[in-house]
Formats: structure tokens, sequence, C-alpha cells
């Protein structure tokens, strides 16, 4: 997913296969409970008949042991669950307050033995659901993504430790088994709290949209505007310290109204941060992406550690992860090693999809045939204004069957069920080579020979598929890492186009998202390519029934 690595451990899988073979294996050694009396564990015993599956399986592992007896520990749930904003997640969902109400009810001298039952399931209801929402996710990635195609595990929840925990009365030790236990994870929690530090202290200056950019050398207050809205995210050293503080030292401060060398790096670092071209420039895209208010900023954060939810359980210890919105291809190798390289992905209105399969074949000196899109909307107008067009691009006609057929023979208005197909050359737009996996919207990696745009910093400007920087690099390292024995620059040189097949299949995940956490801790935010976040947003912010 991002820089750091995202892949976890034998020891952490085996930990989760216990956990679950825990939860299902059936009752742990009961303990006694002097608080219970017959007739409140049969209430219990009566309302778990008709209680979820995974509610029962937690009480289970207990031998039916009520867990919410005591006062504390039912203050520990209500205060555990506050915190869950710093996650992203809206404590709201899980009305503490009211929770913290019914307990008083439940557990005061005399309680009714069904108050109590409905009560001790209500807390109980009310824990899983917070755990699976940070396990695995609030929000439904389908409801909001028509083209998601990434399938989201069902919580693992290790039970048994969950219920010891409890026992112990440590609720936020309980909710920690939850939590995603990656760094890139924990970066992002560090990261929200970084930035609603920012917004308590006031946040930043908004800067006034200016005609012309503001440039190295420029003086005035809008550069005052901009040093003061970079020291806000971390940038101390465009301040001078109060002479006030330290009279007995010449302090060198910066001039506040120049636009002076510290100032460029401070705005270069800053492009870097967002996928911008780092020319020190702060010209319209600069402006917008300062712009953006803090509150944005947290929201964008949140919504990216959903996504992170939604990602890190079930990943294979090597697999090619597809960064859509970073234009970044990284291969986890069964080494350790991580190759890296850049990427153009679909344009917004041909987006490339979140999905994740297995690479199972290469193609190299492929032939293209054009995909009935590209077809409809790019191909045959141009082809309807100049029947050349076709030989321009060494474009041949075929029949359904295959069939190649004379282009002065068909009617381009109504061309029917014709195929355009582009011989293998240099002039092909898949390149030399096609890395394949299975899908349902036709998309793989390949090479291009429009080499020139790996060096845009914006880079969503394909159909949909995505084109790989040094992807013969690649397709060697997936060669041999599986045991396939092909050297892939001398079939290339042999000039035949042919599939190769990969001796072992190599997982391979597209994603989206628009917060990566940097080597050097910061965050980077990319630009909303394909808009998403505003949807994922506002479905982080709807209630819950729980």
């Amino acid at each position: 997913m991002f820089a750091t690595e995202i892949r976890y451990t034998r020891c952490q899988r085996t930990a989760w296969c216990l956990g679950i073979w825990l939860a299902l294996a059936g009752p742990a050694m009961a303990q006694s409970d002097a608080s219970v009396s017959p007739q409140g564990g049969q209430a219990l015993e009566g309302q778990l008949a008709e209680a979820s599956s995974r509610l029962r399986n937690l009480y289970a592992v207990r031998g039916d042991r009520p867990i919410w007896r005591d006062a504390e520990v039912v203050d520990a749930l209500v205060e555990s669950l506050k915190t869950l904003d710093a996650d992203g997640l809206s404590p709201s969902d899980y009305r503490p307050d009211e929770l913290r109400a019914a307990s008083r009810a439940a557990l005061r001298e005399g309680a009714d033995d069904d108050v109590r039952a409905r009560f001790e399931l209500q807390a109980s209801r009310t824990l899983l659901a917070a755990l699976t929402h940070l396990q695995r996710g609030k929000v439904d990635p389908q409801r909001i993504n028509d083209d998601w195609d990434l399938t989201i595990e069902p919580p693992s929840l290790d039970l048994a430790a969950i219920s010891r925990e409890l026992d112990e009365g440590d609720v936020p030790a309980a909710i920690d088994l939850a939590r995603p236990p990656y760094e890139p994870y924990e970066q992002l929690r560090e990261g929200l709290a970084h930035y609603r530090e920012i917004e308590r202290q006031g946040g930043w200056p908004a800067l006034m949209n200016v005609e012309d950019p503001l440039r190295p050398g420029d003086t005035g207050t809008e550069v005052a505007a901009l040093r003061e809205r970079l020291a806000a995210i971390g940038n101390d050293q465009l301040w001078a310290a109060d002479e006030g503080y330290y009279p007995a030292i010449e302090l060198q401060a910066p001039e506040p109204e120049v636009y002076d060398e510290a100032l460029v790096e401070a705005v270069r670092r800053f492009q870097r941060h967002h996928l911008l071209a780092d020319d020190g420039v702060v010209g319209p895209r600069t402006l917008k992406a300062l712009n953006m208010s803090v509150d944005q900023r947290i929201d964008q954060i949140r919504a990216n550690m959903e996504r992170a939810r939604w990602l890190l359980h079930g990943l294979p210890e090597s697999f090619v992860l597809v960064d859509i919105a970073g234009y970044d291809l990284r291969y986890f190798r069964p080494n350790g090693d991580t190759w890296r390289a850049r990427i153009v992905v679909g344009q917004p209105y041909r987006r490339t999809p979140s999905l994740r399969s297995e690479i199972t074949h290469l193609t190299i000196n492929p032939t293209w045939t054009v995909p009935p899109t590209i077809m409809r909307e790019d191909v045959l107008p141009k082809v309807r204004r100049d029947l050349g067009y076709l030989a321009t691009k060494n474009l041949s006609v075929l029949s359904p069957s295959g069939k190649e057929l004379d282009p002065e023979s068909i009617d381009w208005s109504n061309p029917g069920g014709v195929m355009l197909r582009q011989k293998a050359g240099p002039s092909n737009p898949l390149g030399q080579l096609v890395v394949r996996f299975p899908n349902d919207h036709m998309v793989y990696l390949h090479d291009t020979p429009s080499r020139g745009l790996f060096s845009r910093s914006q880079r969503a400007l394909s159909s949909g598929c995505i084109r790989v920087e040094g992807v013969l690099e690649l397709a060697q390292l997936l060669f041999d890492d599986t045991g396939t024995s092909s050297d892939v620059r001398r079939l290339i040189a042999d000039g035949k186009t042919r599939n190769v097949l990969l001796e072992h299949h190599v997982p391979v995940v597209l994603h989206y998202w628009t917060v990566q956490p940097e080597p050097d801790g910061e965050l980077s935010f990319r630009p909303d390519i394909y808009d998403r976040d505003d949807a994922l947003i506002e479905a982080l912010g709807r209630s819950v029934t729980l």
C-alpha cells in the first residue's frame, strides 16, 4: 500500500488463524461468578438464543459467562469507544452515553434479570460492531464504488483473546486486538492526530488567488502568508525565534515577505508531498493544494484509514501492488526486496478499477486489438473522416472470426462486429510486453512507446490499463521469482508474438489511496483524480444500526 512494507509475518497469520479456531472451538473453561443468579444465567441464555452468531460465539468461548457486571468495566468500554475518533471513526455511532445510562438501570441493586441480560448483550453487540469497523471498515466499498472488484474478508476477531482482556477489565487492550497491526496504519493515526492538533490551534491561513504565480525572489504580503501556511505544517525554519527569549544571541531572521531560498525549498517539499511538479513556483495547482483547509485534510486522512482497513488483511508475502492515485507500482518480492516503478493510469472518465487478481502469464511482442470503448469513441470518428488513418496506425480490419477484410468494403457508419488490430512493433500501444491477470474489466499492465509520459507529475492519461516504466525488468523478476525459465529480452528479440505462462501465479492488487505515509513520517496528499473521497467521507458520517 504505502512506502513502508505492508506484509504481515507468518507469526501474525498463525495468530489470526488460531484466534478463529478458538472462537469456534466451543465454551472455554467456565469460571464461577457469584454475582450471577441461576435465573440471571437463564435470562442471558434465553436472549443469546435469539442473538447473532458472532455474539453467540463470543459467549461460547466464555462458557456463557457475562462480561458487563462491573460499572468500572462498563465505564472503560464507554471511554474506549470515545477514543475511536483517533482511528477516523465516529464515536457517536456506538452511542457511548446511552450505553452508560442503560448500565445504571441494569447494574443497580435488585435489577430485573431480563434487564441485565438485555444490557449485557447491548454492550457486547456495541463492542463487536466497533471491533469489526476497526478491523475491516465501517463502509461497504461496493455501495460507493461502481468499479470496485476487491473482496473484503469477514472479520477475524480473536474472541478468546478479547475475552481474556475483558476478564482483566482492560477494554482498551481488547480494542487494540482489532486494530490493523501495520506501520502504515499507525502512521495514518499519527498523522490524523497531528492535523487535529493543527486544527485545535486554528488551522492555517488561506492564500489569496493572485493573477500571476508566486516565484522565487518575489516580495509582498502574499509571500508572508505563504510562509505562515507552510510553517503551520511543520516547516519551523521559516520563522525566526523570538529575540526576546534570546537577547544575547544574534539571530539570522528571515524576511517574512521575501521569497527566499528556505521558502523555495519548503514549497518544493510541499509539492513533492502532493504529487505536483516541484519547481518552487506557486501556480494554480500548488495554490489549490495549499488552500485545502485543515478540516478537508483531516477528512482525507479519515477516508484513507478506512481504505487501509479494507485492504490490510489477507495479503500474501509476495505480490504486486498498483497504487492508482499515487501513479506508483511496487513488487514485494519473495526475498524481501521491493521493486518500484512509475506508472500511467486511467483518465477520470476511463478509470482504472480497484481489484485483486493473480498474474498468470505474459504476452511478448503483443498485437493490440482496439477495445470496444476506444474503437467507438476514439478510432471510428477518425476513420470516418479519413480512411487512411488505418494505414497510418498500421491497423488491420478483421471479421469477428479473425479473417482480414478490405477496409474499402466496410460501411464505416455502421461497421457491425468488425475488429481493428495493430500488429506487434515499436509503435504498438502495448509496447513489447503485457503482464496479464484475469479480471472483468479487461485491464492489464503493459509497456508503452510513449515513455516520456512517466516524467509528468500527473499521470492519469490512459484508457484504464496501467503502463509501467521499466516493465521488462519487472517481467524478468516475475520469471525469476516464479521459477519460469525464460529470458525476456531474448524472447522479444526473436520478434514472435507468444504467451509465456508463469510457473506460479503472482497476486496483484490495484487500489486507490489519496494519502500515503512517506518514509520520513510525513503524509503525502494526492489529487483525488477519480473524485472518490467525498462519497467515502459522506458514508463514514452516516449513522449505523448496531
